[in-house]
């Protein structure tokens, strides 16, 4: 029996618990996961013209991909070590370049102890959560053998597991909201390194002969617009926050309590 969820998501589920007792400031908050998840589910049933475009131009690019399924599969399988045996030795290895992403952010996020920073953590762990179960339901929907299983890559609806790929979905994921959030000083050092090690995920999972090509395909398209939602989410979610009225009570600097009222003013 396949472990259903690798490293990443371990991370993410013990971070969500340990999270809210680092601080005050993260931006994750149980009301706005609930909402986050009904909206992230419910997403297509919202969209607009552009979005079924991009869409349907991503079926597309996945289906063209997937008539190279044979002989991408051939520049990695060696016939000599690789056998049809269905196994993933390699599960907690390939799963490394997510969690280190992950793991780095939070330990920065605890460092600096900024809203910005946690922000970004609990960014990852929303959209590592949502692109875990969507990947789920994907691969028991679609059934399809792994290339360490059989040799068609047309093998669908026959138990397997292989569409799309989890690893590279999670490592996406996380890799876009590390490569597009915080300072843009670093823009260029965050892309690189987000973007490079979910590629180097991706890279594996095929060296491994875990999955093919469209698979990657399919779980780097899903993790890419799985962040983006969570970032537009986080940002929408800020800019409310900004636009609303606040009352707050707070020790005086000369004992005492102060109270303070703050309206925005267009």
């Amino acid at each position: 029996m396949r472990i259903l969820f690798s490293l990443p998501c371990a991370v993410a589920c013990l971070a969500s618990l340990l999270v809210p007792v680092c601080s005050r400031a993260q931006a994750v908050q149980p009301r706005e996961a609930l909402e986050d998840t009904k909206l992230y589910f419910t997403a297509p049933l919202r969209w607009d013209g552009r979005d079924w475009l991009e869409f349907g131009g991503t079926l597309v690019a996945l289906g063209v991909i997937h008539e190279f399924d044979d002989d991408v599969r051939d520049q990695f399988f060696d016939p000599a070590s690789d056998t049809l045996d269905g196994e993933d030795p390699n599960n907690f290895e390939d799963a490394l370049p997510a969690a280190v992403m992950l793991a780095g952010t939070w330990l920065l996020a605890g460092i600096v102890d900024e809203p910005g920073a946690w922000q970004e953590v609990g960014s990852m762990l929303q959209a590592t959560a949502f692109t875990a179960v969507s990947t789920e339901i994907l691969k028991f929907s679609f059934g399809r053998q792994r290339p360490n299983e059989t040799e068609d890559p047309d093998q669908w609806f026959e138990g397997g597991d292989s569409f799309p790929s989890r690893h590279v979905g999670v490592a996406f994921a996380i890799g876009t909201v590390l490569a597009e959030s915080g300072d843009d000083r670093y823009r260029l050092a965050r892309r690189i390194l987000g973007y490079g090690l979910a590629g180097t995920t991706a890279y594996l999972r095929l060296d491994h002969n875990q999955h093919w090509a469209s698979d990657v395909a399919a779980g780097a398209a899903l993790g890419l617009s799985t962040a983006r939602f969570v970032m537009n989410r986080r940002e929408a979610s800020t800019d409310n926050k900004e636009d609303k009225m606040s009352f707050s009570v707070m020790p005086g600097e000369r004992g005492g309590v102060m109270f303070a009222f703050a309206m925005p003013l267009h």
